[in-house]
């Protein structure tokens, strides 16, 4: 079916009567694993999964609406279609304290203007990148946006990577993009999907264009050969929310949004989100935006979908050996529902009973999970009696829904007398009121509740978590109502105690051109580093209500804790704060993993003590299901970061490695490592300390 011949790595025109496009392949490279042969008017590229699977994909570059010739695995699936790309383009609201680590922003009340890229054949380039070989063709626009379409494919792995790779030179500017596939003459009969109740769903290609909920992010065109899944980047596709609904991520049919006559089916996102804080992606002048979606052929729409899911792991965190997976800041409110009910008994309550939050974080393998409860502004200023009753209630339900292999912590998001926004987390349940009378005790024993404690005061919470010993920081770091924080406390008595842990990562502010999710926190967590006392980054959330019908994953990341065993909630839970305060633990997005990792023979929140580190070794068994893309190796000396990229291109998919590097660490006062794959996901550890620091 697919050219076997393969061309010299040179530049040479691809004429016909209708186009003479210039392709340059000087980059290409037989050892990347892909086979690469041209002829007059196309491209073609071979190459085999992980099972030995010959795969093809040939592009006609004479007909941009029938770029696509021909895509299969073994034979053709797929013919005469192209990919789509449309463009939401609007305003970003930059202000000035915030720049563009911007979350309150509501972009989608503001004019924006849709967009649907046109590609104009004007020249090729087939290069190689490790066990990658990519085409990209020039010129792709969009609006006031122009660069290039890509397409790219992995030796061993059965995915088709399709990018528009577009830029702006105009200013303040944010966007959404839906992405898909489509033919003029639907080669492609039914679209299937798992729906977002776990149900196989089949409509016909050909019926008007909507939205639809589907389960992984993927919908699947079948032909008479086989399927096509069609599926978005599982994290990096999904910007910023309050809620993680399932707003209907995929479409299909004819006519989309007025601008695709065709049928397709593909990928998308709502333009208004959640209705609250709607921020889009950031797309400042000059960056490269990169706009993706991934293809997948299979012999049908159930092994494509068994294929997809193989790389998120169902949407499931995989147990790892001397691991426990936390997640932390939920505001799912449980614990009003409960005071709200009408029901005596909450474990009456069908609602109550076997709330929807519990059954996807079972569902998801997260077996400890951290809530914070009462995320309202009148919580603070709430008289004891009504605050004692909420804290037993959540102490309550807590206890009731843990069971052996899950754990469902208490926890808040108090907001007041540190500044910003910040978590606590206690190892047992502890009675405090966020408020303090003038001459009301700091502590006093009430009938029913033992201990109660009374913070008014920065001075009153490091006490309380002093004396408690528990665990606080600052939740989402440098944005929201955190902007400036934890910055402006960094010299303050409770942030440099052992009690304040550091701060939480997600993937905040949404950046397409960017190759780590979450670099604002990433990026805090060198300064913290460099700052000179210890303290670590966890993963947070950050959503509201979960029910199991919710798209959670694509806002998902866990901490993988160094822990054993999981304690009973009767018993406290101590040992999961002692791995907190320790940084026994690394964070991902759940692709990549990495269970092994040193400096000198030291664990990440270890010290390596007076020794010679101008050929420190580093080492870390990591694992990985996409592509992987690169490691980056981050030190520190007090003042500057020091980064160090080492590619992981030479990769295939669905691999375990261990990684060993050497460097000159001297004069270096902490290092961590961080993995990411081609498809935007990754994972981070925390630092290793050099003996400049204290442990």
């Amino acid at each position: 079916m697919f050219p076997l011949r393969c061309l010299l790595a040179l530049p040479f025109l691809i004429t016909s009567t209708a186009v003479a496009v210039p392709l340059n392949s000087a980059d290409y490279r037989a050892n990347s694993g892909i086979e690469f042969s041209a002829n007059e008017t196309r491209i073609h590229l071979r190459w085999r999964d992980d099972t030995e699977r010959a795969l093809g994909l040939t592009l006609n570059l004479t007909s941009p609406d029938k770029l696509i010739e021909q895509l299969g695995a073994t034979e053709t699936i797929i013919e005469a279609s192209s990919p789509v790309f449309l463009l939401t383009v609007g305003s970003r609201d930059l202000d000035p304290r915030r720049g563009w680590i911007r979350f309150f922003d509501k972009v989608h009340k503001r004019p924006y203007r849709q967009y649907r890229a046109n590609l104009e054949i004007k020249s090729a380039r087939v290069s190689s990148l490790g066990k990658s070989t990519s085409v990209t063709i020039n010129r792709l626009t969009a609006g006031e946006f122009s660069g290039s379409l890509r397409f790219t494919v992995y030796a061993g792995c059965r995915l088709v990577h399709v990018e528009a790779l577009l830029t702006t030179q105009e200013d303040l500017r944010a966007i959404v993009y839906d992405a898909g596939l489509l033919s003029e003459d639907a080669d492609w009969v039914k679209t299937a999907f798992l729906d977002s109740q776990d149900s196989w769903q089949q409509v016909n290609a050909s019926a008007v264009a909507a939205p639809i909920s589907v389960r992984q992010r993927t919908v699947i065109a079948k032909t008479k050969a086989g399927a096509i899944a069609v599926f978005a980047p599982p994290h990096k596709y999904f910007y910023p929310l309050d809620f993680a609904n399932n707003f209907g991520f995929a479409w299909q049919g004819k006519g989309y949004r007025d601008l695709v006559p065709e049928s397709g089916l593909g990928i998308r996102q709502p333009l208004d989100g959640d209705k609250r804080y709607v921020p889009w992606f950031n797309a400042p002048p000059g960056t490269e935006q990169r706009l993706g979606f991934f293809l997948l052929p299979d012999r049908s729409a159930k092994q494509a979908m068994s294929a997809v899911q193989r790389f998120t792991r169902s949407d499931k965190f995989k147990p790892l050996p001397g691991y426990k997976t936390f997640t932390s800041h939920y505001h799912v409110e449980h614990s009003l529902d409960v005071i709200q009910s009408k029901s005596p008994d909450p474990a009456s309550d069908p609602r109550l009973q076997n709330p929807g939050f519990k059954q996807v974080f079972k569902r998801m393998g997260a077996d400890i999970v951290h809530l914070a409860e009462f995320h309202r502004g009148r919580t603070p200023r709430l008289k004891t009696a009504e605050r004692l009753r909420q804290l037993q209630v959540m102490h309550d339900e807590c206890a009731r829904l843990s069971e052996p292999g899950f754990l469902l912590l208490p926890g808040e998001e108090p907001n007041v007398h540190l500044g910003g926004h910040w978590i606590s987390l206690f190892p047992k349940p502890v009675y405090w009121v966020l408020n303090r009378g003038k001459n009301q005790p700091f502590l006093e024993q009430r009938k029913g509740f033992g201990k109660v404690y009374h913070v008014g005061s920065r001075a009153d919470v490091l006490k309380l978590f002093e004396l408690e010993k528990g665990l606080n920081w600052t939740a989402h770091a440098r944005i929201k109502s955190s902007t400036g924080y934890p910055d402006a406390y960094r010299e303050q008595d409770y942030f440099k105690s052992d009690r304040f842990l550091g701060a939480a990562w997600k993937s905040m502010p949404g950046d397409l051109s960017r190759e780590r999710l979450g670099e604002r926190v990433l990026d805090l967590l060198d300064d913290m580093s460099n700052w000179g006392e210890p303290k670590y980054v966890m993963g947070e959330v950050d959503v509201f209500k979960i029910q199991p019908d919710y798209e959670l994953w694509g806002h998902m990341n866990v901490n993988y804790l160094k822990l054993d065993q999981l304690p009973d909630y009767a018993d406290g839970w101590q040992s999961i704060l002692d791995v907190l305060r320790r940084g026994d633990f690394f964070v991902t997005t759940g692709e990549v993993l990495i269970p092994d990792f040193r400096v000198g023979g030291k664990g990440a929140g270890e010290t390596l003590r007076s020794v010679d580190l101008s050929k420190t070794k580093l080492t870390a068994s990591v694992e990985w299901t996409f592509p992987p893309k690169l490691a980056v190796v981050i030190s520190g000396d007090g003042n500057e970061v020091f980064r160090k990229r080492i590619s992981l291109r030479q990769h295939p998919s669905f691999g375990k490695h261990d990684l060993e590097f050497t460097f000159n660490m001297q004069n270096r006062k902490w290092a961590r490592l961080e993995l990411w794959d081609i498809a935007g996901n990754g994972a981070f550890t925390q630092p290793v300390w050099f003996d400049h620091i204290r442990p």
